[in-house]
């Protein structure tokens, strides 16, 4: 991955005791406010640390990470997209990069995205020999469909969703019908979420789809079925996101890099101490899910829910700054 520039960063070092005067130099920043909750909370986060920490001006743009990230790449705008999905721009951001248009600053989230098939830590908990989507389903009777209770049940995604496609592959692929399994098709994402919260809080067996980071396992504890087999990006790109593919192979999927991305125009007008905090600060899968949980039950908007973590986790966050930025978070919260 191409960071910025080590010696622009180093370059803070020779600005000793001039602190006030850099953080003024921050000026005007603009940040994409993605329609997507671990992206918008992640992007007020950033907000409020540079308004309040560094003294800069901040707008939000909304969008989402193609047109965001396509705009930075050819109009040099929005400055920073907080948090990028970037494998779902396999032209866009190899091309920004080689171009010299954007720059990776952090992972934000360094656990990347996560996607696969996921049992309840309950069940997990109660038989440690299942740790494998095989282990599974060798034991239908310990994920009885509801509709038919002498078959195991895999809950599959929304219509519509590239990820329903790959499990129902998937499931072509580890024979799952021929071992006892059923296909349940939820419909929507409301319908998907709904099985799992049934099924969790009668304390029953279920093999679903999901994804991290999410509020919903923020929620409810589940734990990601391994593969057999690692991801083969061949494979995936043949048969595995074809529905029309007769003959899919096992693969895992894949975990996607989630990246803070930055134009260039912006990494050069700013200050190597803005620079350093976005070369710096990210967030697990795990904090990022249960603070989208706590937004959720909250009924929290996206800056809520950005001001509870910086209350709730000061020893994180506080990483992510020198001492005399992080006093003066801390006076604004």
């Amino acid at each position: 991955m191409q960071r910025l520039l080590a010696s622009t960063v180093l370059a803070a070092g020779f600005l000793g005791g001039a602190w006030s005067a850099s953080a003024q130099d921050c000026g005007n920043v603009t940040l994409a406010l993605h329609n997507v909750q671990s992206a918008e909370l992640l992007t007020y986060v950033d907000k409020f640390i540079l308004e309040n920490g560094y003294g800069c001006s901040v707008e939000t743009i909304p969008g989402d990470t193609v047109p965001s990230t396509t705009s930075m790449v050819e109009k040099g705008s929005p400055d920073v997209s907080s948090e990028t999905w970037v494998d779902l721009l396999p032209e866009i951001v190899p091309r920004g990069l080689e171009e010299g248009k954007i720059a990776y600053g952090a992972p934000a989230l360094p656990d990347g995205g996560i996607q696969g098939w996921w049992i309840p830590k309950y069940l997990a908990d109660a038989h440690p020999d299942i740790k494998t989507v095989e282990d599974a389903l060798a034991h239908p009777e310990l994920f009885p469909d509801p509709e038919n209770p002498d078959r195991g049940v895999i809950f599959n995604g929304a219509e519509g969703w590239g990820a329903t496609v790959v499990t129902a592959q998937l499931f072509k692929a580890y024979e799952a019908e021929s071992k006892g399994f059923n296909l349940m098709r939820p419909g929507s994402a409301a319908g998907l979420d709904g099985a799992i919260a049934r099924a969790y809080e009668r304390q029953e067996g279920f093999i679903t789809y999901y994804w991290a980071p999410t509020a919903l396992l923020g929620k409810y504890e589940l734990v990601l079925l391994e593969a057999s087999q690692e991801h083969d990006p061949a494979e995936w790109k043949r048969c595995i996101t074809s529905l029309d593919c007769p003959d899919p192979k096992v693969t895992a999927w894949p975990v996607d890099t989630v990246m803070t991305v930055l134009t260039k125009d912006f990494a050069d007008r700013t200050s190597p101490q803005i620079l350093d905090y976005f070369n710096t600060r990210g967030w697990s899968n795990e904090t990022v899910a249960k603070l989208m949980a706590w937004q959720a039950e909250s009924q929290a908007m996206g800056e809520d829910g950005a001001i509870h973590f910086l209350e709730e986790n000061k020893d994180m966050w506080t990483k992510w700054v020198p001492a005399e930025v992080a006093e003066k978070i801390e006076a604004a919260l």
